[in-house]
């Protein structure tokens, strides 16, 4: 079995936009026609782009070797111009192929991934959502903390047990920085009036994305843990573990980093810094799905947990469904709501959402398939990226 051919997606995500504006997704076949799909999360460059880097990394790389062969394919890419080191676009380029193959080989062995990752351990997987808006809100539930109160006690009654927002105002190249007493107070007045409104039905998820310097996440930290969050995200832009630990070691509530670390040697300095409690790998950037089950390993010497991160489409949702099933240190998987919408049609049968947990799927490879007239009706043709950060520095 050789892997022969590649097509890729770029798939514009309509309104409401909720995982991005456009997924990047890939289908490679081998010369005895079996297929397998796998997808990119948010490279640095527009999609288009991107696509010519993924033909040219599967045209030097992969094509022609054995999709079996997941090791022998990732050293070859990772080292891939000299470079072996954690280069993020490379790394995305690398998962979306990596995922791929794995879909293929648990396709061919009629069996799906996580059993060729060490089995089942899970029988579901528990899951939370961000606090989104909704049609016809009068306010921004962003910036609203009582509108996001009502909504957060919405998502307890569909059977989410716990429920992520960020307040603390946007996130500029010019991160970290000293949050504002009004940000300071905004941030505590949600979590405060979203703790009063689930009570104990739910842990609070405080997101941030790396506004703050040690020095004011922990001050943000002191106003948060009366509260006692399940958790504080990316506090500190994701160059310094040294710094990240300051914050962990600083504060009661666990710190949860990682959508923007790649490979093991990214999330190993992590763990040595002790920067981390929770560990939140991007399947479609951090190398794939055994590079990802290699971190979880290493996490578990430092009795640390996993919870995959998703703000993309459901190809990279369905790789975290498959690592979490198998891994003993798992914690908590992110869900967009309850997978429904356009995260359900692009998907011939959507993942399986039921009373806040998501329940594995029994089918062979990744468990999904994509529907190829759904993704071709909806080509991206915008000019902004996935994810994009203010360009000036901000003062809140």
């Amino acid at each position: 079995m050789r892997l022969t051919d590649i097509e890729t997606f770029v798939v514009g995500n309509p309104p409401p936009h909720f995982g991005g504006r456009y997924f990047v997704f890939v289908k490679i076949t081998t010369d005895t026609g079996v297929s397998g799909v796998g997808e990119a999360y948010c490279l640095p460059f527009h999609p288009d782009v991107v696509v010519k880097m993924i033909e040219d990394v599967f045209e030097r790389c992969v094509a022609g070797h054995d999709p079996h062969h997941i090791e022998a394919m990732w050293r070859r890419v990772y080292s891939s111009g000299f470079t072996q080191n954690p280069d993020l676009s490379l790394m995305g380029v690398l998962s979306a192929l990596e995922m791929a193959s794995w879909d293929i080989v648990g396709k061919e062995a009629n069996q799906p991934v996580y059993n060729l990752l060490g089995g089942k351990v899970h029988e579901k997987l528990r899951s939370y959502t961000y606090i989104y808006p909704k049609e016809g809100d009068k306010t921004d539930v962003y910036a609203d903390p009582v509108l996001a109160a009502e909504r957060a006690l919405e998502y307890v009654e569909q059977g989410f047990t716990a429920i992520k927002f960020d307040p603390a105002g946007p996130y500029t190249a010019f991160d970290g920085r000293q949050l504002s007493l009004e940000a300071l107070d905004r941030s505590e007045r949600f979590a405060k009036l979203i703790r009063e409104a689930v009570g104990t039905k739910a842990d609070l998820l405080f997101g941030t994305h790396g506004q703050m310097t040690a020095a004011g996440a922990i001050r943000l930290a002191k106003r948060l843990e009366p509260y006692d969050p399940l958790w504080f995200e990316e506090p500190i832009p994701p160059d310094s573990p040294d710094e990240m630990a300051k914050v962990a070691h600083a504060t009661s509530i666990p710190v949860a980093t990682g959508e923007r670390l790649a490979t093991k040697y990214d999330f190993g300095r992590l763990l040595k810094a002790g920067g981390a409690s929770i560990l939140q790998m991007n399947l479609g950037r951090v190398g794939g799905l055994l590079e990802a089950k290699k971190i979880a390993g290493m996490a578990e010497v430092y009795h640390t947990q996993i919870a995959p991160h998703l703000y993309c489409g459901p190809i990279v949702g369905a790789a975290n469904i498959q690592l979490s099933t198998c891994t003993p240190n798992f914690l908590i998987l992110e869900s967009i709501e309850q997978w429904k919408g356009f995260h359900s049609d692009i998907l011939k049968k959507p993942i399986q959402w039921q009373d806040g947990y998501v329940i594995p799927p029994t089918e062979p490879g990744l468990g999904v398939e994509l529907n190829e007239a759904v993704l071709r009706a909806h080509p991206y043709t915008g000019k902004a990226l996935h994810l994009e950060m203010v360009e000036t520095p901000v003062y809140e």
